[in-house]
């Protein structure tokens, strides 16, 4: 009963996705005849005959199926979703765009005439333009609002996907008591299945235990739910596999919560096949594959257009530093990067030019590794470049030639980072991505001497969470949180 039901909020939400688009059709049809081409016809009927609507709807929708965009999404947080959708958009409409380039000799009207040529070329761009950000705007609106409505009506216990526990310990507890309170998941525990063969127990967290493992089959056939959650104790690993197999006589959703810390598991996991072995991903990289393909992009286009954009700016600095005292305009330094690679990382110069500028001793402190506020060796412009970040943007070109990335986890000395892998678990999950110029800690105001221990929590839950769209709400919020800031001296 509830598998049809999804299928029916799948035909909703394929329905009214397919209104949106349609709707998007319309008005990127509408602003391009407005703006572009003189106003709008006589006969609405005019804009049934545009094909545009019989490309874009099925491309789109397509685009939102292959990429998983309607699936079950219960125990996943919305944010995720929207990250997901944009890169299904993107996909979508770059699809969209080689398709009409591939036939543009059909729809270009006017043959030979370059006028001609030229006004439809503009009112295409005009077109999808709009269509693109209609698209992004209303389909993104309308999952949030969708969503909302679905969580309301599951806190009233109502669209529920009932499931049991197997596993009556410490684990099992946690699982129920984490479903519970994430109740707009839908997610209802109806009972527990001891993790023993047999059991007396009658009760856990207040939910009712039917039986043990002896007892799997009879209770799963008498007690019919919607999936299970395998929440069993180290010490009963070695039954996992034979449990599985007994569950595949069931028409149930199984999942597993392993006995691990989630400090210990950093990325979203992945099971890839070798030969016919499973292969569980505990540890890699997000960035492998496309991933990594689409943020270099965003990197080599960013660099690049932020280098036109402060070009100018980068010139008048490096007059004013060379100015204000001796030494190079450019200060070098040597940092890590993925993978534990070493390099060189441009800043201009900001203090006052020594032999060796590099020669710094790790304290042990480790709030004392970065330059304290007032520091006498900083030079007055040096004080306003450090204060107002301009001081890093000759990083722009250690993003251009690979060694960072505009979004990541700021990159420390070495010296540092053999002293902070002992004393911090966790912290070379930090080398799993490129060194950044700014990133999650640094927009939420985690600069300088804070809390080391606060900026490698942001740092990795930016490293767990990765997306594109994720790296362009950091840049975006770096607008306003990056530059200026009252730990950045």
């Amino acid at each position: 009963m509830l598998r049809q039901r999804h299928q029916l909020f799948v035909a909703l939400f394929v329905l009214a996705d397919a209104l949106v688009v349609v709707g998007a059709c319309y008005l990127a049809w509408a602003v391009r005849r407005q703006t572009v081409e003189g106003g709008f016809p006589e006969s609405w009927r005019e804009f049934l005959r545009e094909p545009m609507a019989l490309v874009v709807v099925p491309t789109i929708l397509g685009g939102l199926w292959l990429t998983g965009m309607y699936r079950p999404r219960r125990n996943q947080p919305m944010w995720i979703e929207q990250g997901q959708l944009i890169r299904a958009l993107a996909i979508s409409l770059a699809v969209l765009v080689l398709g009409l380039w591939a036939v543009s000799s059909t729809l270009v009207v006017g043959g030979d005439d370059a006028e001609a040529r030229q006004a439809s070329l503009l009112a295409g761009r005009v077109q999808i333009g709009t269509l693109g950000v209609t698209l992004l705007v209303g389909l993104s609106a309308l999952r949030l609002t969708l969503r909302r409505i679905l969580r309301a009506v599951r806190r009233r216990g109502r669209n529920l996907r009932h499931v049991a526990i197997i596993g009556t310990g410490r684990l099992g507890q946690i699982v129920c008591r984490t479903l519970s309170r994430n109740n707009w998941t839908g997610l209802h525990v109806a009972y527990f299945i001891s993790h023993e063969d047999t059991t007396d127990r009658e009760a856990c967290v207040n939910r009712p235990v039917r039986g043990g493992l002896d007892s799997l089959e009879e209770v799963l056939e008498r007690r019919q739910i919607d999936g299970v959650y395998l929440a069993l104790p180290n010490a009963e690993a070695a039954r996992l596999p034979g449990l599985l197999k007994r569950l595949e006589r069931f028409a149930l959703d199984v999942r597993i919560v392993p006995d691990v810390p989630l400090r210990y598991l950093p990325h979203r996991m992945a099971v890839s096949e070798l030969e016919g072995m499973p292969v569980l991903s505990y540890r890699e990289s997000p960035l492998y594959g496309l991933g990594g393909v689409t943020k270099r992009a965003v990197d080599v286009l960013g660099s690049l257009a932020a280098l036109v954009l402060f070009g100018p700016i980068m010139l008048l600095i490096a007059g004013l530093v060379r100015m204000s005292s001796a030494g190079p305009i450019i200060f070098k330094q040597r940092r890590v990067s993925l993978g534990g690679e070493e390099f060189w990382i441009y800043k201009f110069r900001t203090m006052f030019h020594v032999e060796d500028e590099s020669g710094v001793s790790a304290p042990t402190d480790p709030r004392q590794a970065w330059t304290p506020r007032n520091d006498p060796r900083i030079t007055p412009i040096g004080r306003f470049l450090r204060r107002t970040s301009l001081d890093e943007l000759p990083q722009l070109f250690n993003v251009l030639r690979g060694q960072m990335s505009l979004v990541g986890p700021r990159p420390e000395r070495p010296e540092l980072i053999e002293r902070f892998k002992e004393d911090w678990r966790g912290y070379m999950l930090r080398q799993h991505v490129k060194a950044g110029m700014t990133g999650w800690a640094q927009v939420n105001g985690l600069r300088g001497a804070t809390d080391l221990r606060k900026r490698l929590q942001l740092d990795l839950f930016y490293i767990r969470h990765w997306s594109l769209g994720f790296d362009l709400k950091i840049l975006w919020l770096t607008l306003f949180r990056g530059f200026v800031h009252r730990n950045a001296h």
